[in-house]
């Protein structure tokens, strides 16, 4: 199993960017998919982005796409999302994860979380 260490959040501007990175540990990192998921007070946690292992095919919830990017490094057992364009919306805990592939990932079947980092976006 993989643990996961969400780091980078902080409080931004409307327009503003952010990157969060999420360190791993684990000898199936670089076999799992990736992915990032947020959860606002009062709201479901919600898909936002996913990565498959070798990093060639990425997937975006419809509320970020075009503003934010995913990418992973395996020689280094991280994965990133890298938000631009950050709206008050996007205000939520970020959860890191990992799962077996980047479909299940985006159902929500996930075998590994992290602990969440916040992201405050203000208006």
């Amino acid at each position: 199993q993989v643990q996961l260490v969400e780091s980078g959040g902080g409080l931004v501007q409307a327009g503003g960017s952010l990157r969060l990175s999420c360190a791993a540990s684990g000898r199936t990192f670089s076999s799992s998919a990736m992915g990032w998921f947020r959860q606002a007070p009062g709201k479901e946690r919600e898909f936002v982005a996913a990565i498959i292992w070798s990093g060639t095919s990425t997937y975006y919830a419809d509320s970020v796409k075009g503003r934010f990017t995913i990418s992973r490094d395996n020689t280094k057992n991280t994965v990133y999302l890298q938000m631009n364009s950050l709206k008050p919306e996007d205000t939520a805990v970020y959860y890191c994860a990992a799962g077996g592939d980047t479909l299940r990932l985006r159902r929500g079947i996930v075998t590994s979380w992290g602990q969440g980092t916040q992201v405050t976006v203000s208006s």
